[in-house]
């Protein structure tokens, strides 16, 4: 084949491509905006609206008598020294049916006491029945948690009196203390929970950016009626999927830079914005992408693997469509088979990772990525997901190659 051919077929393909801002827009500006607005706008939305709920006073319903030390646990706001509300307290209100109290929204959840309960440890023991909506996430931050947290306080105070009382401390509850200590390397505490939605996110990129060009240059091509035109120049089949396949790399090598641009720049700014965040929130959160020189390198193997992957899948389907728009119906589900792995990629740490799970393609890469993000890839693993995108890649140029010779396939139309 030659190379000149090849670029020529592969640069009329991108000229293509260029001219469509859309395009453009969805290669370069889309992945800059929402990598941002998922790896830190979800984290700070999280924290405010759990702050919100903190800060804001519930109703709780309340059936039967509640001691007076706990009713004004649960009513007592928390402030800072300077006089600042942290979480505030909730306001009791009476109620006779605490499903329908709770169900009709007239409370946000509902206690009911079965029996006296006691106001000293030692006095025999008593039920709080606490109703809420456990399904519904703004009941379980607001005034669940809060119940839950003050009754256990509050049973903590007087156990703890009860201690003195006796002549003892209160570490004679816990004579042992579990001190937590996480042993996981730096990137993966800063990868976080949400982790996985780096590599999910990273594919679907390079399918769009990749799908611009590849259905513009086969099944567009063909509605147009440009295709044959190419095809009867002195230009060899082989050159023409060469350079159809470049263009479409190239397309989606653009767009995974820009995604991958995204990810470092989000990391570098949440390392700055979210120092004043709790440490259990931002590493739940987390989505964070910091890379050394080794997993840069095995991050840019899999990538331009995964692009070229895609890239032969998105022509060898589109060439057999009629119409740019019957392409677009076959390469849907291209976005489910991503999609679907990556969702499961959340359980990665359930899978026992052996060198098979590498060797399927796409979803071997996802874990590539996903190692890399924690810092955990080996060579070994990153050269098998490179190396079976390849084949792949390969043994899907050769049947586009061989779509690309066959006249009921080129002039479908």
């Amino acid at each position: 084949m030659r190379s000149d051919m090849i670029w020529r077929v592969a640069w009329r393909d991108l000229l293509s491509t260029i001219r469509d801002r859309r395009t453009l827009t969805s290669t370069i500006l889309i992945p800059m905006l929402l990598i941002p607005l998922f790896t830190l706008g979800m984290p700070f939305l999280l924290g405010k609206l759990i702050g919100g709920q903190a800060e804001a006073r519930q109703k709780v319903g309340v059936i039967g008598t509640l001691p007076q030390g706990l009713h004004d646990a649960l009513t007592r706001d928390e402030k800072t020294p300077d006089g600042k509300t942290i979480r505030a307290g909730v306001e009791l209100v009476g109620i006779t049916d605490p499903v329908k109290a709770v169900q009709n929204g007239d409370v946000d959840a509902a206690l009911k006491a079965t029996k006296p309960l006691p106001d000293r440890a030692g006095d025999g023991t008593g039920e709080l029945e606490l109703y809420a909506k456990l399904s519904n996430l703004k009941a379980q931050t607001g005034a669940y948690a809060k119940v839950q947290a003050t009754v256990e306080a509050y049973n903590k105070t007087l156990t703890i009196e009860r201690l003195r009382s006796l002549g003892l401390s209160a570490s004679a509850l816990t004579p042992i203390t579990v001190k937590p200590v996480d042993a996981s390397p730096p990137q993966e505490q800063k990868s976080g929970q949400l982790g996985f939605l780096i590599p999910m996110l990273m594919l679907q990129f390079i399918l769009s950016g990749a799908m611009a060009t590849a259905l513009d240059a086969t099944a567009g091509e063909k509605e147009r009626g440009t295709l044959e035109s190419l095809l009867v120049s002195p230009v060899r089949r082989s050159e023409v999927v060469a350079g159809k396949l470049l263009s479409t790399t190239l397309t989606a090598l653009v767009t995974a830079t820009f995604s991958l641009i995204g990810f470092l720049l989000a990391g570098l700014a949440s390392s700055v914005l979210m120092k004043g965040m709790d440490r259990e929130l931002t590493q739940a959160m987390g989505g964070q992408l910091t890379l050394t020189g080794g997993s840069f390198l095995a991050m840019i193997g899999i990538v331009l693997s995964v692009a070229l992957l895609i890239s032969a899948i998105l022509i060898t389907l589109s060439i057999y469509a009629r119409s740019y728009k019957e392409a677009q119906t076959y390469v849907t589900p291209l976005s489910l088979l991503i999609v679907l792995p990556a969702v499961m990629l959340q359980f990665s740490d359930f899978l026992k990772k052996g060198d098979a799970l590498y060797t399927i393609p796409l979803f071997g890469s996802m874990i590539g990525i996903l190692d890399i993000v924690k810092g955990t890839i080996t060579p070994g693993h990153a050269l098998t997901a490179i190396t079976v995108n390849l084949i792949g890649t390969l043994l899907l140029a050769l049947l586009a190659l061989r779509s690309f010779g066959r006249e009921e396939v080129i002039f479908r139309n």
